[in-house]
């Protein structure tokens, strides 16, 4: 069976292999992260929802590139945070020296988050939408050759 619910997605693997591709390669692996209660990081660094991160090995320490998370002990303006990303909100992984990498669609939003919008809509007096998330900028990427 090609399609199994139960099949873990390929962002994970699609990561780890580009991570691999650019440290071989002598690049700075970067990914850029859509930032919400799940992600943790330094909040003074996201803008508009969003952060990037060099998870370069010389930038991080105890990096563990998992199927779910990840994690890592970084340093910001010289004091270390620990970093836990979940890899739903990865939105994309690239080499800072010359923009090559991998987009990923944007993570969906759960039937319950969009429940949770519709009874506080349905709540409010307002014939107003509820506040849209705030739209990411990507890096410019190239085809991964």
């Amino acid at each position: 069976m090609l399609n199994t619910p139960d099949a873990v997605t390929t962002r994970p693997y699609l990561l780890r292999a580009l991570h691999e591709w650019c440290t071989d390669n002598g690049f700075t692996p970067y990914v850029a992260v859509l930032v919400d209660e799940t992600v943790q990081v330094p909040m003074e660094y996201v803008k508009n929802g969003e952060i990037v991160l060099n998870v370069s090995y010389d930038a991080t320490s105890g990096m563990k590139l998992g199927n779910e998370f990840i994690e890592f002990k970084a340093r910001f303006a010289g004091v270390a945070r620990e970093i836990l990303v979940p890899i739903n909100r990865v939105l994309a992984i690239y080499a800072r020296e010359n923009g090559q990498g991998m987009a990923f669609p944007m993570p969906v939003t759960s039937a319950a988050s969009m429940q949770d919008i519709s009874s506080t809509r349905d709540a409010s007096a307002s014939d107003e939408p509820p506040p849209r998330p705030p739209t990411p900028t990507r890096p410019t990427l190239t085809r991964v050759k």
